[in-house]
């Protein structure tokens, strides 16, 4: 006895039971966080399997399964002698097989590891059986059946023939439904509810008959009354580009859980495509919803369509590398907010300027002369953006919103510069997405988390109040922007910016809400220009119908952090309004102040000096006078300029106040009268002509109304600054419009602008 035991040892020792997922072919299947399926990778005899734990199946299937197929399943060792002498009589008697007394453990050692239909196929099962029965317990046994009987076709397990044949999970079958799936694996081609419903009914009713006493005979009345109705087999196709991404960095796994919410998904999916018959051939599209509080991907739309080729459906948009446009925007304010270089209402110069050669122009082509950080930001105007970037230096800027998170890539050998705010690098819709909480998240943003175990990767973004500060800028343009509503916070709804890179290749349009971040992405994958799509004609109005669609939740009521407050501030200092020098402040705006901080404009770029000064009027006529050329009483007047750039942008009534009175008549040798300047040599609207194509035209100018120093600015960029007796003489290099100021220190100006052709 000693010797057979010990001779069974060594044989299973030396011949284990092979272990599906080890030994067999492997499925894999990619689920939604409540468990529907997202896309399913057959094995490679393509069978598609839903790997369930029992608990996740329903109990009625459970009970029908063992009082149906093995009534002693709990209590046998893998063998059922009673039924394996019935089916040997049976055989004798009758001369063929009419039962084979197979047990469910011999169901599963033929499951795993098929052998013939004879006396030695038997056998061997039934070793096998002995084996499984010696290493699994009765309910690792019972969840191997679960998960790989045959169920018809292609399907394995009963969630497999669950979803597929009856649109639900294994956890919610009826009655009826458990009957069914029981007896479908005894014929699985011969019973399949899609291709033969009749005889499927006729061995399902069998197996509820064989149910009573276990089932109230209520329930089984009710079930024997349902028809067989199953929905065609199908690839479940969820999120597909995402699932194909898991797939890959999948090890050895049956089943990969996401955090994906089926509903919003299909949602997500379905809105993309509505939107397909307006778009051009080959342009594709991107979407990413993000749960705030978890940062878990709920939504992941890596193209348009999956199954248009000629959309690119295979290239995910979702992690590819493409310009970002203005996205950035938000972060630049953002951080110069956390360095104390401004406020919300900070004074920025929205004019032609050049920064060291580098000339940038606004998405219109026009400009708006005097902007608050809050208008520049709200309307993505490029000058100030540039403006704010040079202050703050793109080596410090790119090194911050790596910290944050958002790593930006640039061409091998490049280094960032001015050029990056306005989408000179590059990066993903993922890692945007990401930076974007941040602004609900006060100030820490997070990498999109597509499985529920995948760690929580946090980093520090902006301060609170920044985050704060910017949010409100972009849901409604900040304090200025609205009408500050009554009691201690506020009430918003979406914080949202566009974003179009260079050619019109990329259209971007970026949100948050207090629930969500919503990310999508419109384009051509293969950096083809799409002329006339813009983040906010064709990307923002998407971005809006997915937050009506998922995000039903009011916008709750948000109290400013401590570290931000509102003050008055005025241009063009920048700084608090102080009422003892209300003349400095020719214009006042009701600002957001981070860390009690109001920092002043930024310095002239163009003129030096101070920006207040003094000088001396007539007491009684008020005009202007110096000690040398009036001995009557005089007194003194405090002044503010504004930046140089700004001056010709000024509003009348904002001109007047920043404006020196005119010089005494016994004085006017200190300066001319305010008859104004002019320039002269050209006419505003002139066209000017290349005489050869390699030849550039040579303009000179002559300026009328002012003997002083003047500034000659050509786009901006100071040119000459010298005596308005001199002429100007200057080779116009570049074509297209080209704009010409003077001005001298009183900000008096004139203005023209011509052609290059």
């Amino acid at each position: 006895m000693l010797l057979a035991l010990l001779l069974l040892a060594g044989l299973d020792y030396a011949f284990p039971p092979p272990v599906p997922g080890r030994d067999a072919p492997n499925a894999l299947l990619i689920v939604a966080r409540d468990g529907t399926p997202l896309r399913a990778f057959p094995d490679r005899d393509h069978v598609w399997r839903h790997p369930v734990a029992l608990e996740d199946v329903s109990p009625l299937y459970l009970q029908s399964l063992e009082r149906y197929e093995d009534r002693w399943f709990r209590w046998h060792p893998g063998v059922n002698p009673l039924a394996l002498a019935r089916a040997a009589w049976q055989w004798a008697w009758h001369g063929r097989i009419v039962s084979g007394g197979s047990t469910l453990t011999i169901q599963v050692a033929r499951i795993i590891e098929p052998t013939p239909r004879t006396l030695a196929g038997k056998a061997r099962q039934i070793l096998r059986a002995l084996q499984l029965e010696l290493h699994y317990s009765k309910d690792e046994i019972l969840a191997i059946y679960v998960n790989y009987a045959p169920m018809g076709g292609v399907l394995e397990g009963v969630e497999a023939a669950s979803r597929a044949y009856l649109g639900k999970p294994a956890k919610r079958l009826s009655h009826a439904d458990a009957a069914l799936l029981t007896v479908l694996p005894q014929a699985p081609s011969r019973l399949r509810p899609d291709r033969q419903p009749a005889r499927a009914r006729v061995a399902r009713d069998k197996v509820l008959q064989r149910m009573a006493g276990v089932w109230p005979d209520a329930e089984i009345k009710d079930a024997l009354q349902e028809p067989i109705i199953a929905q065609t087999i199908r690839d479940p196709l969820l999120a597909p580009l995402l699932a194909e991404r898991l797939r890959k960095e999948a090890l050895g796994q049956l089943r990969i859980d996401t955090t994906i919410d089926a509903q919003a998904q299909q949602t997500v999916e379905l809105l993309l495509s509505s939107r397909l018959a307006a778009l051009p051939p080959r342009v594709s599209m991107a979407a990413m919803v993000v749960d705030n509080e978890t940062l878990e991907v709920r939504a992941y739309a890596g193209s348009a369509d999956f199954g248009d080729v000629d959309r690119f459906a295979f290239v995910d948009m979702v992690r590819a590398s493409r310009s970002p446009g203005s996205t950035l925007k938000p972060f630049l304010y953002g951080l110069a907010l956390d360095e104390g270089l401004i406020h919300s209402e900070s004074l920025l110069a929205d004019v032609p300027q050049s920064f060291g050669g580098y000339q940038p122009g606004n998405f219109q082509q026009s400009f708006h002369g005097a902007v608050s950080v809050s208008e520049a930001l709200a309307k993505s105007l490029n000058v100030p953006a540039v403006e704010v970037l040079d202050r703050l230096e793109p080596n410090r800027f790119v090194a911050a919103l790596r910290r944050g998170g958002l790593k930006l890539d640039f061409p091998k050998g490049e280094t960032p510069n001015l050029s990056v705010i306005l989408g000179g690098a590059g990066t993903t819709l993922e890692q945007l997405v990401g930076a974007y909480t941040s602004f609900a998240r006060q100030g820490v943003s997070g990498k999109p988390r597509y499985t529920p175990e995948a760690p929580l990767v946090e980093q520090r973004m902006l301060s609170p109040g920044a985050a704060f500060i910017i949010r409100d800028v972009l849901e409604s343009g900040g304090p200025v922007g609205r009408a500050v509503e009554q009691g201690p916070g506020i009430r918003r709804g979406i914080a949202w910016k566009t974003g179009t890179s260079f050619g019109f290749r990329d259209a971007w349009s970026i949100g948050v809400s207090d629930r969500l971040t919503v990310g999508v992405w419109i384009g051509r994958p293969d950096g083809t220009p799409n002329p006339g799509f813009f983040g906010a004609n064709i990307a923002a109005p998407l971005l809006v119908d997915i937050f009506d669609a998922l995000d039903h939740q009011p916008a709750t009521t948000r109290v400013p952090p401590p570290s931000v407050q509102q003050e008055k501030i005025c241009w063009p200092l920048g700084t608090r309004f102080d009422p003892a020098e209300e003349s400095l402040c020719h214009r006042q705006a009701l600002a957001w102040v981070l860390n009690g901080t109001a920092p002043p404009t930024f310095p002239d770029r163009l003129r030096n000096g101070e920006v207040r000064y003094s000088y001396e009027v007539d007491a009684v006529s008020g005009l202007r006078v110096t000690p040398e050329c009036s001995s009557r009483p005089r007194r003194g007047v405090e002044a503010v300029r504004w930046p140089a750039a700004l001056e010709p942008w000024l509003s009348a009534d904002v001109r007047q106040k920043a404006q020196t009175p005119a010089w005494d008549t016994k004085c006017q040798a200190k300066g001319e009268p305010e008859a104004g300047l002019r320039i002269v040599g050209l006419t505003s609207g002139e066209v000017l002509k290349r005489p050869r194509p390699d030849q550039p035209p040579v303009i000179r100018l002559e300026l009328r109304g002012h003997r002083g120093q003047v500034y000659w600015l050509i786009n901006g960029r100071v040119v000459a600054h010298r005596s308005a007796a001199m002429p100007l003489i200057h080779r116009l290099e570049e074509t297209g419009r080209v704009d010409i100021t003077v001005m001298d220190d009183q900000g008096r100006y004139d203005r023209l602008t011509v052609s290059v052709r």
